[in-house]
């Protein structure tokens, strides 16, 4: 305690850091992982990302998996950082979710404290801290690999990081996929991604290596028509996060599914590299 104003001391320790000063309140809400052990949980699978001309395009899937089940149809895996990121989670569910969440309230304790917002690097960088954090839970198999996308003023484009398990980050260029379908993903985008596309064009090609990994792995869910659940898709540019709208999405996935009738295997570029469905 102080005898100035009868608080412990860590209340008024300098520094911007809300994880800083949990573990300073309540060392055991960090130490509990340690002593975890290993559990059959919900995992969430593919996340993808594209950039496109003033900006970057993230979608999910809605689909979380317990071994063979299917434990959740209708989870959502991105999620808005703060009004110029966003962050798509695959892995442990409840821990991503949860990790994400500790995520928005330090960016927007930091900007309380600071009075001014951490660099997009900043963001990156401080979100691999907390990725190193979980690192007790992930050799007991709960790890959490986010996929991380946001506006960058400074260079006035849109970038995405990815991460390992240990809290290693990577800058990604174009486009990227994380979770069990990320192979069939990448693959997808790889062939479709052209450096000139529109939101929307990116928002399809997302669609599309969403479908695609869904046809391939079985932990990632496509669209389903029948319960009326699509993707999670945002679009991040100078403007800020903005979510596309259910019935644009349902407009999208329509034409998704109607190409897929004529072509199942989807669309394929042509030597200009313009898709062809």
């Amino acid at each position: 305690m102080t005898e100035a104003s009868g608080l412990p001391a860590y209340f008024l320790r300098p520094g911007s850091s809300f994880v800083d000063f949990l573990a300073d309140h309540d060392p055991s809400m960090f130490d509990r992982a340690r002593h975890a052990q290993p559990v059959d949980v919900p995992h969430g699978t593919t996340i993808v990302a594209s950039q496109f001309a003033d900006g970057v395009v993230m979608a999910g899937d809605r689909r979380a998996t317990m071994g063979n089940v299917i434990a959740q149809r209708d989870i959502e895996k991105v999620y808005p950082a703060d009004e110029y990121s966003v962050v798509g989670i695959a892995g442990t569910a409840g821990l991503a979710v949860e990790m994400v969440r500790l995520f928005q309230t330090e960016l927007e304790h930091f900007e309380k404290i600071e009075g001014t917002s951490l660099s997009l690097e900043g963001k990156a960088n401080r979100l691999a801290s907390f990725i190193r954090g979980n690192l007790g839970m992930a050799f007991q198999g709960l790890a959490v690999v986010p996929l991380f996308a946001g506006y960058d003023h400074a260079q006035e484009k849109g970038r995405i990081f990815s991460y390992d398990v240990t809290g290693g980050r990577y800058e990604e260029h174009d486009y990227h996929a994380v979770g069990s379908g990320s192979p069939f993903a990448r693959g997808s985008l790889k062939k479709l991604y052209r450096v000139d596309q529109s939101d929307v064009d990116a928002v399809r090609v997302c669609l599309q290596a969403l479908y695609d990994a869904a046809d391939d792995d079985s932990a990632t869910g496509g669209p389903d028509l029948t319960r009326g659940i699509f993707p999670v898709v945002y679009i991040v540019d100078a403007q800020g996060v903005r979510r596309l709208a259910e019935e644009d999405m349902q407009a999208l996935v329509d034409q998704v599914v109607a190409q897929r009738y004529r072509r199942p295997d989807g669309p394929v570029a042509d030597e200009t590299g313009e898709a062809q469905s």
